[in-house]
């Protein structure tokens, strides 16, 4: 293959991942917005339908340490055109539920194929993050948390309508499947190396995925934090009203997707490290804002820094796990289980410590969670760019993974290839 046609393939590549994690962020917000019918229909109270939203990330991270193994057993491509279509296919299942065991059992089942298909998919990120030598994930990140404001939009229209959630959801199903695998139709075919053993159905996570997760969990404890009680915190601690606690959870959002695809650039310039540092310095002053706020005005303002601060940490825990060890799908699974659990605890440690004290404190928490991300971020060093700007494809091939039908780019070995040339922070 000439090195055009390989630059050709790269770019499609990316426009091709970056088309599925808009499809799989499009599933969460589809699903968010109908919530509300699925727990009538499920004759579900309040605490139950709180006990039923934890197996979602309960099945994620069950089933996320498979994703390395299926794309060892099908390749890549095939991997994540059948991961993805099973996360779509499987949005239909909690509406069709009548009671809250079924919903359970559906929510984990949902929430499986969302570990997995995230896995694979951020897996493939990195991949084609690798071959381009400049930082495409944080905007990978932000397509995702696009196509879930896109979910939520027509999530938000079918209810207003007052369709049928189990309707809609088919519906919504069956275009996304379809997008979905017409984008993996492009995505990188890579298969394993024919010495390369099979990674184990389950395993811990691998040592640096820890410590890359622990940054992870900082980023995710306060994103959850904030999406979940930033509307409560501006009704209960300053007197605001709906609308406006309302509209303080969207500005978040938009803020996170915002600087999320623009965070590449940032990334490219500064590197990883510095970019989580001064995001965590960012993050830490949006929480004393938050803490020390007598108006709802400076608390919003809080709330924007901290959006701004985390948006690209967990993307860039992602590549830096992709650059860890010599099994990237396994690195991603373990950080992806890590973030996962900051997500499904953050939420009800917040409420709990809340009760106990106040929101104050609690958001005291969420503040030194953030100012962990500055002085951590030193542990994102493998997500740093280890190329010059304009490395080829060949260059940036990754050991052991080939594309499909080709010999490895690179015949040195390893002991004589090249080593890093790492920014310092």
């Amino acid at each position: 293959m000439s090195e055009a046609s390989r630059q050709l393939e790269v770019r499609r590549a990316r426009y091709a991942v970056a088309a599925v994690f808009a499809v799989h962020g499009a599933v969460t917000g589809s699903f968010a917005t109908r919530v509300p019918w699925i727990q009538d229909h499920a004759h579900v109270s309040a605490g139950q339908l709180g006990i039923a939203l934890a197996f979602p990330a309960l099945g994620a991270s069950v089933a996320m340490p498979l994703a390395g193994r299926i794309s060892h057993r099908f390749g890549a491509r095939t991997a994540l055109r059948g991961l993805i279509a099973l996360w779509t296919l499987s949005l239909v299942l909690p509406s069709l539920s009548p009671n809250l065991p079924t919903l359970c059992a559906a929510l984990f089942a949902y929430g499986a194929s969302a570990g997995m298909a995230d896995v694979a998919m951020n897996a493939l990120g990195v991949e084609v993050e690798n071959r381009l030598g400049r930082s495409i994930m944080s905007g990978l990140h932000g397509l995702w948390s696009a196509g879930a404001l896109i979910g939520s939009a027509a999530g938000t229209l079918a209810a207003h309508l007052g369709s049928d959630a189990r309707l809609h959801h088919a519906l919504a199903a069956a275009v996304l499947t379809v997008l979905g695998l017409v984008a993996c139709t492009w995505v990188l075919d890579l298969q394993p190396a024919e010495d390369e053993e099979p990674p184990p159905r389950f395993a811990l996570p691998p040592r640096s995925a820890l410590l890359i997760g622990a940054v992870g969990f900082c980023a995710v404890f306060a994103e959850g934090a904030s999406l979940d009680w930033s509307a409560v915190y501006l009704r209960d601690q300053l007197d605001s009203s709906a609308g406006l606690a309302a509209a303080c959870t969207t500005g978040f959002t938009l803020t996170m997707a915002l600087a999320r695809i623009a965070g590449d650039k940032v990334v490219d310039r500064y590197g990883a490290v510095r970019t989580v540092r001064v995001g965590g310095v960012l993050a830490t002053l949006g929480g004393l804002l938050i803490v020390v706020a007598n108006d709802a005005a400076l608390a919003m303002g809080g709330f924007a820094l901290m959006g701004l601060g985390i948006a690209v940490v967990v993307p860039l825990c992602f590549a830096a796990a992709g650059r860890s060890g010599p099994n990237p799908s396994q690195a991603i699974a373990g950080v992806a289980t890590i973030t996962y659990t900051s997500g499904l605890v953050a939420p009800g440690a917040i409420g709990t410590l809340a009760q106990a004290t106040s929101l104050v404190v609690s958001f005291g928490l969420v503040t030194v969670l953030a100012c962990g991300l500055a002085g951590f971020a030193g542990v994102l060093r493998a997500g740093d760019r280890d190329r010059p700007r304009g490395a080829t494809a060949a260059d940036a091939a990754p050991l052991g993974r080939v594309p499909a039908g080709e010999k490895p780019f690179c015949s040195l070995p390893e002991a004589q290839r090249p080593g890093p040339d790492r920014r310092s922070d």
